[in-house]
């Protein structure tokens, strides 16, 4: 268990939660044992005003911004400490509730938090007959230039950015080339993104390859944990100002196996102050 943190840090997780009114209690389950000062949450899957916040006030998260829609998409922060300078962005001006922002003082320093959720891109990685893959590039492509903004302060990026960017983040690189969330149009963008806004990957920071490292894996695989087919879908970059605070990285891979899970799994910061 990571013990409650003080005002010298800061225990930030992310977690697609795929629908919160329907996994509330397994947010519940999660804060009891890790105890995180803030919660980046995607696919939340919740108009703003059905979203359940008095629940969340319940498990210590007074703080709490929303960005949410009806059906697959939606995020939100909830946090324990107060959350200023409230922002969203529709990137590429496709506006489905997939970012927002705020800003948590860590240690007296005000750190700017984004929760993420990149589109996912439908079936078939051809934008000529495929308009959902069409917009995720076209997202990809916009991400680049916002990132630059974003990381010229104390930031941390967490969410689903639907991409496994690397031969280590699936089970298969040469099987999935094809298969979107891994194919180069995907990859490339994403890394242009990353180097771009001179962010750090803090999860492969800590975790580098050759290790295996995912946060997904499909709900049509009966027991995942017979095959582990995952992808690592589920990322957080530090901007270059932040990234020599963030310390612990955690990815909490049991979640997958909880009774009736989200297919994403939650990863873990810590920022110092």
């Amino acid at each position: 268990m990571v013990a409650a943190s003080g005002g010298d840090r800061l225990v930030v997780a992310t977690w697609n939660i795929n629908s919160i009114r329907a996994r509330i209690g397994l947010v519940e389950q999660f804060v009891s044992a890790h105890q995180p000062d803030v919660l980046l949450l995607q696919e939340t899957r919740c108009p703003d005003a059905q979203f359940p916040t008095a629940a969340l006030e319940k498990l210590g998260y007074p703080h709490v911004v929303v960005n949410g829609r009806k059906g697959h998409h939606g995020v939100a922060i909830a946090s324990k400490r107060p959350i200023e300078r409230v922002g969203r962005e529709n990137l590429a001006d496709i506006d489905e509730g997939r970012h927002i922002s705020g800003l948590v003082e860590v240690g007296g320093k005000p750190t700017a938090l984004h929760s993420l959720y990149i589109p996912s891109g439908g079936d078939e990685p051809d934008p000529d007959i495929n308009p959902k893959f069409k917009a995720k590039l076209a997202y990809l492509d916009a991400f680049a230039p916002w990132s630059v903004l974003a990381s010229a302060e104390p930031s941390l990026v967490g969410g689903d950015f639907n991409v496994a960017p690397y031969p280590e983040d699936v089970w298969s690189h040469r099987q999935l080339l094809k298969v979107i969330s891994h194919t180069p149009e995907e990859t490339e963008r994403l890394e242009a993104a990353l180097v771009a806004g001179r962010w750090i990957d803090v999860v492969r920071r800590d975790m580098p390859p050759p290790e295996k490292v995912y946060t997904w894996w499909s709900y049509r695989n009966r027991d995942h944990t017979v095959s582990n087919r995952g992808r690592r879908l589920d990322h957080m970059w530090a901007s270059p100002s932040l990234a020599d605070r963030v310390g612990a990285v955690k990815v909490v891979a049991e979640a997958r196996s909880w009774e009736k899970p989200s297919d994403h799994v939650p990863v873990i910061v810590t920022i110092e102050g």
